[in-house]
């Protein structure tokens, strides 16, 4: 089966599903290399229309097991086509559980053919200097893993003749699917004396949960506790004033400090 070009879709408010997608394609090496990034708020309402003829990389990150409900709206605007896809879940260094499987779900509803998948190791929302979790992961090493994955993968496409040969994917997983936990109405708070009103935590913020006039503002209600405002955050300003997550941050460092290595499935 011939492959000239790849799609990357993903949703990584911190970047590091991004990371990792572009490490694969770059082990696959097409010729032509699209985006999809279903981050930015506007990616909630838009029509991205039907795949074809190409191969799709597709990634999010875990929260709590799963796919964050987010992620899986907005990848639910994507029509397969009958078309290959490779699946990825980016988790900080504790467990991805079902993820991957209801992952791997969503696609084939979609009308994507998944023919391989990735769990790999991102940086953990709640990193601190404090709290390290997988801290600068994905490192160099992660990167040239991902590659490998990606050599593997246009290995078993060259060994393909037509999607009617590729058997179905397994993933690890449970279903039903671990029950989601309910996420509470906290928010990062910004800390005035730091903050320059840059603007950049409204930029990045993948729900538009946060403006910025003379102060910034957060609807608590909206946010999806992605970290992305406090990790892009120039000066320090955005934080988390809640004893819950400091107290969550504390137990994964203490936890889950030993690496994991990604796991992938061909």
């Amino acid at each position: 089966m011939d492959i000239s070009s790849a799609r990357l879709i993903f949703f990584s408010p911190t970047e590091t599903t991004a990371k990792i997608l572009h490490g694969i394609a770059q082990g696959i090496q097409p010729d032509i290399v699209n985006s999809i990034d279903l981050t930015p708020p506007a990616a909630k309402s838009r029509d991205f229309g039907e795949m074809s003829d190409e191969l799709v990389i597709i990634g999010s990150p875990v929260h709590g097991g799963r796919i964050p409900s987010e992620a899986a709206c907005r990848l639910r605007q994507i029509r397969g086509n009958n078309t290959p896809a490779v699946i990825v879940v980016v988790y900080g260094n504790r467990e991805y559980e079902d993820a991957l499987l209801e992952l791997r779900d969503i696609v084939t509803d979609l009308g994507f053919v998944p023919i391989a998948g990735g769990a790999f190791i991102g940086e953990h929302s709640y990193d601190s200097e404090n709290t390290p979790i997988a801290t600068g992961r994905p490192d160099a090493q992660d990167i040239e893993k991902a590659k490998r994955f990606g050599r593997s993968i246009q290995e078993k496409i060259n060994r393909i003749s037509t999607l009617d040969d590729i058997l179905s994917l397994y993933v690890p997983g449970d279903f039903p699917y671990k029950e989601r936990g309910i996420l509470s109405d906290m928010a990062p708070i910004t800390v005035e004396t730091l903050c320059v009103l840059c603007g950049e935590c409204a930029a990045v913020c993948p729900t538009a949960a946060i403006t910025v006039g003379e102060a910034v503002v957060t609807d608590q209600k909206e946010c999806i506790h992605c970290n992305a405002c406090v990790k892009k955050c120039p000066t320090g300003a955005r934080v988390w004033d809640s004893p819950l997550i400091d107290q969550a941050a504390k137990r994964l460092s203490a936890n889950y400090h030993e690496p994991k290595e990604p796991q992938i499935y061909l």
